[in-house]
């Protein structure tokens, strides 16, 4: 979890001023540049520089690690895939109406959409799980452009002064915006109290959850998706905004939903439902992540760090 801006060290406050300054000023100098031609640009120049920040060694020791069937992937192929993909989520996160109006004409295809619309009609909650694949806020401003106002569960950037813009450009995709944390998670158990439905990010290395396989080997995943479905009647439906050929259209593509059971099956079933679309569109998801970090117990991190667990 990021650190507190109040925790910061003064060093680590001019280091993060700094490089939001050169950030700001490359996303406001990009916006000179019409829509079609920022977009890919943005994704060939962060492919050159996570080069420079070794995230092509992460992607190439991510796809050692995982299923024997992906080893013939070239790994330099797949960085630049990965890396454009995130290039071009950056652009268009900050680029207002075009975004919009691309996302928001994207067809909506698979069993969930439907799910989805029952759900609403009998005034049951919805938790979208979604991942790090294409643009995830693409699938968020389509169902919104379709009268499905949701909220979003999201993480805190490390750097505050980014983390500010940052938070009220995804805002332009929706509201209500919920930061992981104890105050955020109460205010989304709110919501979706009152039948409201919520997106919500399930790939990431998650403190305190569990082991499940994702691409053949065990990575920590939380059950807590899973967990909020159950206790408040919630359908979960996996969504994701796959990216289309000319690289700037997508096609929100919503799985069926997952059965009520208990939290573990539950959260298995949302990996293996992310890992055969990732199958298929391998480059889209980012394979940047620390997805596979050892797991450790909740009370051992807690200590390492220096904090009481919860």
């Amino acid at each position: 979890m990021p650190a507190d801006p109040s925790e910061l060290s003064t060093w680590s406050h001019v280091k993060y001023f700094g490089s939001n300054l050169f950030l700001r000023g490359l996303l406001q100098g990009m916006k000179l540049v019409p829509y079609r031609y920022r977009v890919p640009m943005m994704g060939r120049l962060v492919t050159a520089m996570g080069r420079l920040a070794g995230f092509d060694k992460r992607v190439r020791d991510n796809l050692k690690l995982v299923s024997p069937e992906l080893s013939d992937m070239d790994p330099a192929e797949l960085y630049r895939d990965v890396s454009d993909n995130a290039g071009r989520m950056i652009a268009e996160i900050y680029a207002g109406a075009p975004f919009h109006d691309r996302a928001m004409a994207a067809p909506v295809t698979g069993p969930g959409l439907k799910a989805l619309e029952e759900a609403r009609a009998a005034g049951r909650p919805v938790l979208l799980a979604t991942a790090h694949f294409g643009n995830y806020d693409a699938a968020r401003a389509a169902l919104v452009g379709r009268g499905h106002a949701m909220g979003a569960l999201y993480r805190r950037m490390a750097n505050p002064y980014f983390n500010e813009h940052y938070v009220e450009a995804i805002k332009q995709n929706g509201e209500p915006m919920f930061e992981q944390g104890k105050r955020g998670m109460v205010e989304l158990v709110r919501h979706l109290k009152k039948g409201g439905i919520a997106a919500i990010v399930t790939d990431l290395h998650a403190q305190g959850g569990k082991l499940i396989d994702f691409f053949g080997k065990p990575a920590v995943t939380s059950t807590v998706p899973a967990e909020l479905a159950l206790k408040f009647g919630a359908a979960l439906i996996p969504v994701y905004a796959v990216r289309q050929e000319n690289g700037l259209d997508f096609e929100i593509v919503m799985n069926a939903e997952v059965p009520p059971s208990d939290p573990l099956t539950m959260t298995r079933a949302l990996s293996a439902d992310l890992e055969a679309i990732v199958r298929k569109h391998t480059g889209q998801w980012f394979w940047i992540h620390r997805r596979w970090k050892p797991y450790v117990p909740v009370g051992k991190a807690a200590r390492q760090s220096g904090a009481e667990p919860e």
